[in-house]
């Protein structure tokens, strides 16, 4: 492996996991950020792996016109052999300075088709639920009454289930709209798409399925089962990777993901795809061109030896990843999230204590002090636990220890 140039980063799990798999297949990375101090901040006590990086550079990496002459340039010198980044809102970014400097990677128009919602929605139609695209609340009113309520209601370009809700009604629609118009720039600095995307209310549990697509094929590496919480919001509260399901029905899940990513026109890129499984059989919910957060790439890497962070910086590299299983011993393995009860200032993690068991894999709290914010979206965990089961139990363990912790508010 070479040399990727990283642009931008979340500050979650992934902005480790990403340094760490580029480093372990023996390559190096330049990070490229507007904002250094955003990732500072996320870790004051230690570094930021990020910050490891072998090249640091700060330029405005929201304004194309002026970032691609300026990486033309760092490129004669730095010689980059790939572009990556792990942030949603980079995506297209990434892939576009590679076509640029003529470097591996996605097609730029596919992946922007697939990070936006309602483009997503536009080039599938079949795969999803009924929707429609509204831009102000009487709009989004007569829409919602041909769809009919409950409804969802979703921005077409934040992530983590950000403004993400349930309306039931037409109140609840125009709180849910006034919100998301409420926020138009993005976390960083994005003039936000001011389209709000309604969508018939699928019922049923939510699967992601994790792909790897190069040379024209997809190859699945697994579904996740989701455990989705939180009503009227859609908060993930933990994954078990692989889904405990029949092998038919892994399989009817699997061919809607790999549909979508190739009528998307997505290549050489790892993909996360949500899925609901409805009484009318799978219906898709978005696809993301880039691995899964919330560790569900680490339950990937327990349960099947894949690497998907590694695979995702060799794609960028050009090369054809090995998708071998090899046998690590666990049979499923499973992450649960504690979610605040309310907001406010933790005073006290209780039954931490209990953690310590040669099952639990890897397990984090937040600090005394730390102001919980409302369990609306995947933005206010308290903690997490991961597990590894040698049968199908990882996911029933992760709830029964998650369920255990108590938190007390100052």
């Amino acid at each position: 492996m070479g040399h990727l140039l990283m642009v931008e980063s979340w500050v979650g799990a992934m902005s480790s996991l990403l340094p760490r798999a580029i480093r372990e297949a023996g390559g190096r990375f330049t990070f490229l950020t507007r904002d250094l101090h955003h990732y500072l901040r996320s870790a004051p006590a230690t570094p930021h792996p990020l910050l490891a990086a072998d090249n640091v550079l700060t330029a405005d990496t929201n304004d194309l016109g002026t970032l691609l002459p300026y990486l033309e340039r760092v490129h004669d010198v730095l010689a980059f052999d790939g572009v990556i980044t792990s942030c949603d809102y980079y995506l297209e970014t990434a892939a576009r300075i590679a076509h640029h400097l003529r470097l591996p990677g996605p097609d730029p128009d596919a992946v922007d088709r697939a990070y936006r919602k309602d483009l997503t929605r536009q080039a599938l139609p079949d795969l999803g639920p009924a929707f429609a695209l509204t831009e102000t609340v009487e709009a989004a009113h007569a829409e919602a009454e041909r769809i009919g309520y409950p409804v969802v209601v979703k921005p077409v370009d934040l992530c983590a289930g950000m403004f993400v809700r349930v309306a039931a009604n037409p109140a609840e629609l125009k709180e849910a709209v006034e919100a998301i118009e409420g926020f138009p720039v993005n976390a960083r600095g994005q003039q936000r798409n001011p389209l709000v995307l309604l969508e018939e209310f699928l019922d049923g549990p939510e699967f992601s399925v994790e792909t790897v697509t190069f040379g024209g094929n997809t190859h699945v590496v697994g579904v996740t089962d989701k455990s989705v919480t939180g009503s009227p919001w859609f908060v993930e509260s933990g994954h078990m990777f692989p889904a405990d399901l029949p092998e038919e029905t892994t399989a009817l899940i699997a061919e809607t993901a790999v549909e979508a990513v190739r009528r998307l026109g997505l290549d050489r890129t790892v993909a996360h795809t949500e899925i609901k499984l409805t009484a009318a059989g799978p219906r898709l919910v978005e696809v993301n061109p880039r691995p899964a957060g919330n560790q569900i790439t680490e339950l990937v890497r327990r349960t099947t030896g894949i690497d998907l962070p590694m695979v995702y910086a060799r794609l960028a590299m050009g090369e054809d990843p090995d998708l071998r299983h090899v046998d690590t011993g666990a049979r499923s393995a499973a992450i649960g999230f504690l979610l605040p009860e309310r907001p406010g200032t933790v005073a006290a993690i209780d039954g931490v204590d209990a953690l310590g068991h040669g099952d639990v894999v890897d397990w984090a709290v937040k600090p005394v002090g730390h102001e919980a914010g409302p369990a609306t979206s995947n933005n206010h965990y308290l903690g997490h636990v991961m597990v590894v089961d040698r049968g199908a139990g990882a996911r029933r363990r992760a709830e029964e220890l998650v369920g255990a912790l108590s938190v007390t508010y100052s």
